[in-house]
């Protein structure tokens, strides 16, 4: 059996988890290619236009895996309790992946993570590995292996981070989801641009997730979804040892829009740039702002000395 994982949303955060559970199943998976204007074309005419560029990306994901798998793996996550609400599109993503590709030759599997309604993530992975097959017992064993290998690799993610703090350079941390800062078409191309321009990118997905969420209470107590805070955390943790903040959002993401305005508002000791992600081509407008954020950047240290 081959399992098809789209490379877009959640996958940039859940990867090593998945296609270990998946490898310690005996169940071969199949990941979409990087991201190209083509998938992101394929996602725009298969999206409804409300759908923030990142779902678009998803949706263009899924159908470069239509026949090139048994069926494709889209997770539904509604929350990790009642302070770890999931932005709602995680919750519907698996309704809305099946509605949209209904009249097409694909078929999905799914687990359900809802702890409000009494459904661990362990207890999902578990429910899905049953009912591709495995013993309990057998889906329990590969589900806490994958764990364990998620969080060495978050691990190993954030010592790596952390060591670049100790470059000389201008540091500027990069603030977005996973998913946007390490896409191949919309993220990574600024990461690169930071590279070139002599400084270094160090991105807000490196933190302890727990600890991230206590941290952001000292910006807002208020924030409702966990992916959120966990991005204000990153910015608790971070933002003493960087010269400036670059907020990367995909353009019209509801939570990021109201996070992003309260960070412009509150923190004042760093400089911000607040970048909005389209599928409009071309990256002429965007090289332009980043190279002159650095500048200032690199103006107001040198005045200092």
């Amino acid at each position: 059996m081959k399992i098809g994982i789209p490379r877009a949303l959640l996958y940039y955060r859940y990867h090593v988890l998945w296609n270990t559970f998946f490898q310690e199943l005996g169940i071969e998976t199949v990941i979409s290619p990087h991201t190209n204007k083509t998938l992101m074309d394929a996602g725009s005419h298969y999206a409804i236009d409300e759908n923030c560029l990142s779902s678009k990306l998803f949706f263009g994901h899924v159908s470069a895996l239509e026949g090139k798998c048994d069926a494709v793996f889209v997770p539904r996550i509604a929350n990790y309790g009642k302070d770890g609400v999931m932005c709602s599109r995680f919750e519907g993503l698996y309704d809305m992946a099946v509605n949209t590709f209904r009249d097409h030759d694909i078929d999905f599997v799914t687990c359900n993570v809802d702890i409000q309604q009494k459904c661990p993530e362990e207890q999902a992975y578990v429910m899905l590995g049953v009912s591709l097959g495995a013993s309990e017992a057998k889906a329990r064993e590969a589900y806490q292996k994958s764990y364990q290998a998620w969080q060495a690799a978050q691990k190993a993610h954030i010592a790596e981070e952390e060591a670049r703090l100790h470059d000389d350079r201008i540091k500027i941390l990069v603030v977005g989801h996973s998913y946007n800062l390490y896409d191949e078409y919309i993220g990574k191309p600024i990461l690169k641009g930071i590279e070139q321009l002599d400084a270094v990118p160090i991105c807000s997905d490196a933190v302890d997730l727990k600890q991230a969420q206590e941290d952001s209470l000292n910006i807002c107590k208020s924030v409702p979804w966990i992916m959120s805070r966990e991005l204000l955390g990153s910015i608790a943790k971070y933002h003493n040892d960087v010269d400036g903040i670059i907020l990367l959002t995909a353009f019209p993401c509801g939570p990021d829009s109201m996070i992003n305005e309260m960070i412009i508002r509150r923190i004042k000791d760093r400089p911000i740039l607040n970048l909005l992600l389209d599928s409009q081509d071309g990256n002429a407008g965007i090289e332009t702002r980043l190279e002159s954020f650095i500048d200032i950047i690199r103006f107001r240290k040198e005045a200092r000395l």
